[in-house]
C-alpha cells in the first residue's frame, strides 16, 4: 500500500515537473495564450477602427450632402440585398425540401455542386456570369435577350448563397420528427395544413437564421457588384472603395464604414441569438429521406435536379470554355469576328503589348498570390492556436474574449483597407500589409476549425505521458499532435483559400508591382477589348482551379462537427 502511494507521489511530482502549466498560475497561463492574439487585434483592428471611428465623425464629414448620400447608398445596399435574399429563397427552399426528403442518383454530388460557389472568390463568381453574358461572353451576340447588370448581380448573389439555405434549412427539415406530420394526418390534416400548422412554425427558427445569413452576406457583397455592375450600383461597400481611390473623400469613406460596421453587428448579433435557438432545438436526424413515389413528387426531383444543376453548372463551366474561344477579330483586323477554339489568352499573359511600366507577368501575380497566401496561413496558425487552446476549455475570461476575436467577421474587407490607410499611410509600401489584413479575415477561420479539435483530445492522455517522463514538446509530439495534425491541415487550407481570392482589403492596399491574381483579373475586366477580356477569364480559370484543389483538400479534412454554419 505504501508503495502504491509513493509511485502515485512520484508520478504526480513527474507531471507536475514536465507541465508547462505547472510554473505559472492558471490565469496567468490563459493570459500568455491570449497575449500575442490580442496584441494582433489592437495593433491591426482595433487602432484602425478607432481612427476610422475618428475620421468618421470629423467636422467636415457631418454634412447634409454626405448624409443624403449616405442615406440613398443605404436605401440600395437594404434594396439588392433583400432581393436577393428573397431570390435566394425561392430557389433554396425547394431545394432545401430535395435534398433532406428525397434520394435519388447523384444526390451526393449535386449537394457538393450547389456549395462550391459558396467557397469559390467572388471574382471568379464575377468572371462566371461575366463569361456568360457580359459584353464579350458567350451568349452576348445571341438571340437570347441580354440581361441586366443588375439582373447578373442578383443571380450572382442567389448563385454565391443558396447553400446556406440548403445547409440550414434541410438539416432543420431532417431533424423534424415524421410522427408528427403522421399524427396530424390521421387526424385529417391535408399537406397544405400539415406545412402550415406543424412543419413552418417548426422551421422559423431555422429560416430566420438562413434568411440573416444571406442577407449579411448580400448586405456586404463587394467583388460581384463591383466586378459586374461597376460604379453604377452604390453599395456601402462600393461607395467606400470609390470615396476612397476615385473621388477622395477619406472622411466620408470612415463615416460610410461606422454605418455599414453598425448593421453588420446587428445582423450578426441577431443571426447569433436565432442560430443559438436552432442549435438548443436540434434533434437527433431522421431516415426520412426516400426514393419519389407519385408522379408529382417525381417531377419535382427530375425538375430541380435539371434546373440546379443547369444553374450551377453553366456559369462554372462557361469560365474555362470562354477562356479557350475566340469571339473576336484577329488582333490588327476589323470586321468579320473569329469564332473556335484558341489558347491565345493564356498565352497572351505573358505579353507586355501595350508596353506599360506597371504590368507584371501572370506568372508573378501568382507567385505573389501564393506568397501572400503562405505568410497568412503561417501568421494564422500562430495566432490561431493559442487562442483555440484557451476556448477549447473556456472559462469567465474566455466568455469576454471569445466575441472580441470573432469581431473582425463583422467589418468589411474594404473597411479593413481603409483602416489601414488611415492608419499607416505612407508605411502601407511594406508589403507585409496584405497577408496582415488577409490574416484578419482568416483568423476566426482558423480558431473555429481548430478548436473542436483542441477539446477533443482527452486530458488523461497528456497526464499518462508526463507520468511517463515526456517533457512538454514530447506530449505535445506524441499526444497533441497526431489528434491536430488533420485539423491544422484544414485550417492551414482554409487560411491559403481566404487569401487567394481575398479582393476588398487587397485592391485598396496592394501596390502596382505586386498584384494578386484577383487584382490581376480586375485590372483586365477594367480595361476595354475582347483581348483583355479573354485573359482575364483565363485568370480567373486558373484562380478557380487552384481554389477548387484547396476546397477538396478542406472537405477531406473537414471534421464531423466543424461543417455547420
Amino acid at each position: 500500500m505504501q508503495n502504491n502511494k509513493n509511485l502515485s507521489h512520484a508520478g504526480t511530482e513527474t507531471l507536475k515537473k514536465n507541465n508547462l502549466r505547472a510554473f505559472v498560475s492558471p490565469w496567468l497561463y490563459r493570459v500568455l495564450l491570449w497575449l500575442t492574439p490580442l496584441l494582433f487585434l489592437i495593433a491591426y483592428f482595433f487602432l484602425p477602427l478607432s481612427k476610422i471611428l475618428i475620421l468618421a465623425f470629423n467636422i467636415s464629414a457631418l454634412t447634409k450632402t454626405n448624409f443624403q448620400l449616405i442615406l440613398t447608398t443605404l436605401s440600395f445596399t437594404f434594396y439588392q440585398a433583400a432581393l436577393s435574399t428573397a431570390l435566394t429563397f425561392i430557389l433554396g427552399f425547394p431545394s432545401a425540401i430535395l435534398f433532406s426528403r428525397f434520394n435519388f442518383r447523384g444526390k451526393s454530388l449535386l449537394r457538393a455542386l450547389t456549395a462550391m460557389p459558396f467557397m469559390l472568390p467572388t471574382v471568379v463568381v464575377a468572371s462566371s456570369f461575366n463569361a456568360l453574358f457580359g459584353d464579350h461572353g458567350l451568349f452576348s451576340s445571341s438571340l437570347i435577350p441580354h440581361p441586366s447588370s443588375f439582373s447578373l448581380i442578383l443571380s450572382a448573389h442567389v448563385f454565391y448563397n443558396t447553400t446556406i439555405v440548403i445547409r440550414i434549412v434541410g438539416n432543420a427539415l431532417s431533424r423534424l420528427d415524421p410522427k408528427l406530420e403522421q399524427s396530424a394526418r390521421s387526424l385529417g390534416a391535408d399537406t397544405f395544413q400539415v406545412w402550415k400548422d406543424i412543419t413552418l412554425p417548426l422551421l422559423r427558427p431555422s429560416l430566420l437564421a438562413a434568411a440573416l445569413l444571406v442577407f449579411m452576406f448580400d448586405f456586404t457583397s463587394f467583388g460581384v457588384i463591383l466586378l459586374l455592375g461597376g460604379s453604377n450600383f452604390s453599395t456601402l461597400e462600393v461607395e467606400i472603395y470609390l470615396r476612397v481611390l476615385k473621388l477622395p473623400n477619406l472622411p466620408l469613406a470612415a463615416l460610410l464604414s461606422i454605418v455599414q460596421l453598425v448593421f453588420t453587428l446587428i445582423f450578426s448579433i441577431l443571426y447569433t441569438r436565432t442560430i443559438s435557438q436552432v442549435t438548443t432545438q436540434t434533434a437527433p436526424r431522421f431516415s426520412t429521406s426516400r426514393l419519389p413515389k407519385s408522379f408529382k413528387e417525381k417531377i419535382f426531383v427530375a425538375s430541380f435536379c435539371l434546373l440546379l444543376s443547369v444553374f450551377f453548372l453553366l456559369p462554372l463551366l462557361s469560365l474555362p470554355v470562354r477562356s479557350l474561344t475566340r469571339l473576336e477579330a484577329d488582333r490588327g483586323q476589323r470586321g468579320e469576328v473569329q469564332y473556335g477554339f484558341t489558347t491565345d489568352y493564356y498565352r497572351e499573359l505573358f505579353i507586355n503589348r501595350r508596353g506599360s511600366l506597371f504590368y507584371v507577368p501572370p506568372i508573378q501575380a501568382a507567385v505573389n498570390s501564393l506568397g501572400y497566401a503562405s505568410l497568412t496561413v503561417i501568421l494564422s496558425l500562430a495566432l490561431g492556436y493559442p487562442a483555440a487552446y484557451a476556448l477549447a476549455k473556456p472559462t469567465r475570461l474566455e466568455k469576454i474574449l471569445d466575441p472580441l476575436i470573432m469581431l473582425p467577421l463583422g467589418a468589411s474587407a474594404v473597411m479593413l483597407g481603409l483602416g489601414f490607410i488611415i492608419s499607416f499611410g505612407r508605411s502601407l509600401a511594406w508589403p507585409w500589409f496584405v497577408p496582415i489584413a488577409h490574416s484578419l479575415v482568416a483568423l476566426p477561420f482558423v480558431i473555429r476549425t481548430l478548436q473542436p479539435a483542441l477539446a477533443s483530445i482527452p486530458e488523461r492522455l497528456r497526464q499518462a505521458a508526463s507520468t511517463l517522463g515526456a517533457s512538454p514538446f514530447r506530449v505535445w509530439q506524441t499526444v497533441d499532435f497526431p489528434i491536430l495534425s488533420r485539423a491544422t491541415l484544414s485550417a492551414a487550407t482554409f487560411a491559403f483559400t481566404v487569401s487567394l481570392g481575398e479582393f476588398g482589403a487587397t485592391l485598396l492596399l496592394t501596390r502596382p508591382e505586386y498584384p494578386t491574381i484577383p487584382i490581376a483579373i480586375q485590372r483586365f475586366l477594367s480595361q476595354p477589348g475582347g483581348l483583355n477580356f479573354g485573359q482575364a477569364m483565363a485568370m480567373a480559370t486558373l484562380l478557380m482551379l487552384l481554389t477548387t484543389l484547396a476546397i477538396l483538400i478542406i472537405e477531406k479534412l473537414r471534421l464531423p462537427n466543424s461543417g455547420e454554419f
